[in-house]
């Protein structure tokens, strides 16, 4: 492995002992059909739930990953999306944007989570921890779902990615639960918002 750079290192240092809330959680709420797309229907469809939620390695506890190929398996199985950059998207495109419809698992609100870098974990309530894996890199069935137009570019282009994270020790998670940077990545590189910008226009997928 290739040893990070001294300005990585701060960087990533700075970020440890970060909080933020836990301000919703969402599970699939029906399956929207997507005939477009590779797999024909997406669990994109995110709504909240009330009260604790089991979280495990392939994600939530009545949630469902229509394509684990690309939206799912160990590596993808939380989805998180920040309510600060939910809410700057609403100012852009003149409507709301309802916990949930980005396909998010968990809003945060509080913390830079485009600012996080693989490798970095987060505790979440008294006993869950994640580890960041890897930005949402979207495809055609998120523009579809929105009905925006190049949305999958301007989604790229704008660096707010969301991240993915993976399950470390499984727990629960609730809305209000915190949410803290509890260790750094061991060879701390890019963060979220710069992979998703440096890869996205090469990894975006046209359909679904």
């Amino acid at each position: 492995m290739a040893e990070s750079s001294p300005t990585c290192h701060a960087a990533a240092a700075q970020r440890l002992g970060l909080t933020g809330t836990v301000d919703a959680v969402c599970v699939v709420g029906q399956l929207f059909t997507d005939d477009a797309g590779s797999v024909g229907v997406s669990a994109i469809d995110k709504r909240p739930v009330t009260g604790p939620v089991q979280v495990r390695t392939l994600g939530l506890h009545g949630d469902v990953q229509a394509d684990r190929k690309h939206h799912g398996g160990t590596d993808k199985a939380v989805y998180a999306y920040a309510a600060e950059d939910a809410a700057w998207w609403a100012e852009q495109l003149g409507r709301e944007v309802p916990t949930g419809s980005f396909g998010e698992n968990l809003r945060l609100s509080g913390v830079d989570l485009d600012g996080a870098q693989p490798g970095e974990r987060w505790r979440i309530g008294e006993r869950l921890v994640l580890e960041v894996t890897v930005p949402r890199i979207p495809c055609a069935t998120f523009g579809r779902w929105l009905n925006e137009e190049r949305w999958v570019k301007r989604f790229i282009q704008a660096g707010r990615p969301g991240t993915y994270f993976k399950v470390i020790t499984p727990g629960t998670v609730q809305a209000g639960d915190a949410a803290e940077v509890v260790s750094i990545a061991e060879a701390p590189g890019p963060s979220i918002r710069e992979l998703a910008l440096m890869r996205g226009p090469a990894q975006s997928r046209p359909e679904g």
